[in-house]
């Protein structure tokens, strides 16, 4: 039963705001870590030797000329104002759990929940997905201290993520499931900068103030789980998306499509990397992109959906079903639980309005299946096959 905790015209309006505040944070975070991983690829041998540089780039940018130093530790005295660069990641997970908050555990029974993956109840699936992003860093994080190979933690991040999205898929409805190992992963790149990143610098402006050398070991440490955030950015940007592209969470073995895919991306994030350090191994986007039409070859829906009805489906028969399992939410004026106008304003509530969105209802609800959200009202394999039948009966 979804929480109504406010009026749900309200909480589309919440949703709206934290998901444009979530995709702009997202934006710069992303941004400041690809800019800065580029721009430590970028440095070269300073043109004019100075104390304490270990390199310099030259970029041009807005009509003007920058030159950017990097120290190998600190300046001998400390800058003002010197730019931080953290709120962006804090307000990214905050705003991002808060949309999970506000569309995932507030309305557990239509996104977060599919009866039909697994019949259970709300405080435990919104439990299972606490601790999973809890979870997630904690099995990350005791990594990075126990294993200096990044090869290494390369292979326990994906054996993570292989284990986290055959685990969400077991419990979580199929958009759920790939917006929780988004979550997970989001985490563990937002605890990087909390715990690591930013006490690093912290260290390195303490030592200054204090007179002695800095520790470089946290600075260190800190630049390796940049690297590592930047590795998971475009894996998360995709399952922040992903909602949109059914195909890819209803499909039979949509744990392994998202592994698939969070490979592609962090193998075309490692394609630029080298390319900023001055390596243009393009083998590895033709790769990706072969990798992703294999994929798409591979998970193509049957256009035949699923069955054939053993007599004709008549157009009472059609209407009947989608009366009964689509209108509830897709009418003007939503019966069902949480909905006070039709979702993305498709209505379905006359043969012509069904007629002329046939090809997206065979799409989601009889091919991909990923409609009714969390199949509240029910609708059966057989209704799916006759609704199939009667669609392919109208070309």
């Amino acid at each position: 039963m979804a929480l109504s905790l406010i009026d749900a015209y309200w909480e589309d309006w919440l949703a709206l705001g934290l998901r444009w505040l979530h995709v702009i944070a997202g934006i710069v975070w992303i941004g400041t870590s690809f800019y800065f991983v580029a721009l430590d690829n970028h440095l070269g041998r300073p043109r004019v030797a100075e104390r304490d540089v270990a390199g310099e780039s030259w970029e041009i940018h807005g009509g003007g000329f920058y030159r950017i130093s990097k120290y190998r530790v600190a300046p001998d005295e400390l800058p003002e104002p010197l730019h931080w660069f953290k709120w962006e990641a804090y307000t990214t997970w905050l705003s991002g759990f808060g949309l999970l908050v506000v569309l995932y555990y507030w309305n557990a029974d239509t996104y977060l929940i599919d009866k039909s993956v697994a019949d259970i109840p709300v405080a435990a699936a919104i439990a299972v997905s606490l601790i999973g992003l809890a979870a997630a860093w904690v099995v990350y994080d005791v990594s990075c201290l126990v294993f200096k190979s990044d090869v290494v933690l390369g292979l326990i991040l994906l054996a993570m993520v292989i284990a986290s999205a055959y685990g969400a898929s077991q419990v979580f409805s199929g958009r759920a499931a790939y917006l929780q190992v988004g979550a997970m992963l989001g985490t563990i790149m937002a605890a990087n900068v909390l715990f690591n990143i930013i006490p690093a610098h912290w260290e390195l402006i303490r030592a200054k103030e204090a007179g002695r050398e800095p520790d470089p070991a946290p600075a260190l440490e800190a630049k390796r789980r940049s690297v590592h955030n930047n590795y998971l950015t475009l894996p998360v940007v995709f399952t922040m998306i992903s909602v949109h592209f059914a195909f890819t969470y209803e499909d039979d073995d949509a744990w392994l499509v998202l592994v698939v895919l969070v490979l592609i991306g962090a193998w075309i994030r490692h394609f630029f990397n080298l390319r900023h350090a001055g390596r243009s191994a393009w083998w590895i986007p033709v790769t990706a992109v072969l990798a992703a039409v294999g994929l798409a070859i591979a998970i193509r829906p049957d256009e035949g959906g699923g069955g054939t009805p053993a007599a004709p489906v008549s157009d009472a028969e059609a209407a009947a079903i989608v009366e009964q399992r689509c209108a509830p939410c897709h009418s003007q004026s939503p019966t069902q639980e949480g909905y006070e106008s039709p979702p993305g304003g498709v209505v379905l509530e006359t043969r012509d309005e069904i007629v002329d969105r046939a090809d997206e209802i065979r799409e989601q609800a009889v091919l991909t299946q990923a409609m009714p959200l969390g199949n509240v009202t029910g609708m059966t394999e057989q209704e799916r096959e006759e609704l199939g039948a009667w669609l392919d009966g109208l070309e």
